[in-house]
């Protein structure tokens, strides 16, 4: 593939960037003129989120889902930045899961690209409170307590592609199931909880190590302190996901997040819903109703409280999170990208001979701006867009 310059995402310096086969071949320093400085597009090691439901009206926790299904929404993600994602399955009935599961392994068996894509999977349910708030959208029919026998028998539907499990730390069982999980490599979060602090702690000590979109699937009204958020916020043993699509959270709680964890310990994640991508309207799902509004949030249908998921992806997270949280471009592609493979154990992608070359390139015209993205590289490969020419 012909070398290409572009600007580094994490100090603006001009580099060319040579690739060979799978890999970065050269990471070397030019210095154009600042009106072709100007003119460059930024480069950053690609997108890395950790829960992507599904897209254009598709879950991945569909009964029934197809491995063509899956492939379909993994394609659509690389127009957002994403070269690596984890497909979510949320609560529901088992052989739902089942068939999701065993969509996207077949669907990583077909394709090379698919099982490069899929850096694991994420449950997030059906072990999870049963309260409303806290159990969001999740169809409280589905919601149980702590299966390992039903988690083993997912897990190999995936054809152990599991990474991460989302959990109530007060779910029946929880303690047991975290130990064993943990002690399995899977990675486990505490999520959609209503847990009290000694709960809390007890599943951290467990092994948990992930809050998932900490401030969302919660009471809209709670007791000031101690409660789930707090405890959760404090605990220096939790990452924390947070979702900067402009509607989950206010720039107030952005700020409090990453300024409390440090931007070393926060993920970015967009949580888009299956239903990311649809038009405006009423949609049926497993017996629920939801609705895509027109301003951009994703709700249980007849009321403006309880999202389901997101309707914005992954490019528009990491630039609304240097907008609510003032921190810098680079800081905010970490976040989306080295944090999420520090937090799983999965090989870091960087700008630097030998990295694998998921990449992508996009413009960007600082905070308040959006990212444009204009290529997506996996493995080396150009999958959306084009690459700059004549550099």
């Amino acid at each position: 593939m012909t070398p290409f310059v572009a600007r580094r995402y994490d100090t603006g310096e001009a580099v060319r960037i040579t690739l060979e086969g799978e890999q970065i071949a050269g990471v070397q320093p030019v210095t154009p003129s600042p009106e072709d400085l100007a003119s460059l597009p930024y480069v950053a090691p690609g997108f890395f989120d950790l829960q992507i439901n599904g897209h254009g009206g598709v879950w991945f926790s569909d009964e029934g889902l197809t491995s063509d299904a899956v492939l379909t929404v993994l394609e659509a993600h690389f127009r957002y930045g994403v070269t690596r994602l984890c497909p979510t399955l949320i609560t529901n009935a088992f052989e739902a899961i089942h068939d999701g599961f065993t969509a996207v392994r077949e669907a990583c068996e077909r394709e090379p690209w698919a099982d490069q894509m899929v850096a694991g999977c994420h449950l997030e349910g059906p072990y999870i409170a049963s309260e409303d708030g806290p159990r969001g959208a999740h169809p409280l029919e589905h919601v149980r307590g702590c299966d390992w026998s039903e988690f083993e028998k997912w897990q190999k539907a995936s054809g152990g592609r599991i990474r991460l499990v989302t959990l109530a730390a007060e779910a029946d069982g929880a303690e047991d199931f975290i130990r064993q999980a943990v002690a399995s490599g899977v990675t486990v979060a505490i999520g959609h909880t209503a847990a009290n602090s000694e709960q809390i702690i007890a599943a951290v000590d467990a092994g948990a190590r992930l809050s998932t979109h900490l401030g969302n699937g919660a009471h809209g009204t709670m007791r000031r302190h101690p409660n789930y958020i707090w405890d959760q916020l404090g605990e220096p043993r939790l990452t924390a996901s947070i979702i900067t699509d402009g509607h989950h959270l206010p720039p107030s709680v952005v700020r409090s997040i990453i300024y409390a964890k440090g931007t070393g310990n926060v993920v970015l994640t967009c949580d888009a819903s299956g239903l990311a991508g649809c038009e405006p309207g009423e949609y049926d799902y497993h017996g629920g109703r939801f609705e895509v509004l027109a301003d951009g949030p994703i709700v249980v249908a007849g009321q403006r409280q309880y999202l389901a998921g997101s309707g914005q992806l992954t490019d528009t997270c990491v630039s609304n999170a240097v907008t609510m949280a003032g921190i810098t471009l680079g800081q905010a592609c970490d976040m989306a990208a080295l944090n999420p493979c520090r937090l799983l154990g999965v090989p870091v992608v960087t700008l630097t001979r030998g990295s694998r070359a998921d990449l992508i390139l996009f413009r960007y015209g600082g905070s308040g701006s959006r990212l444009e993205i204009t290529a997506s590289l996996l493995s080396g490969a150009l999958r959306y867009g084009d690459l700059p020419e004549g550099t």
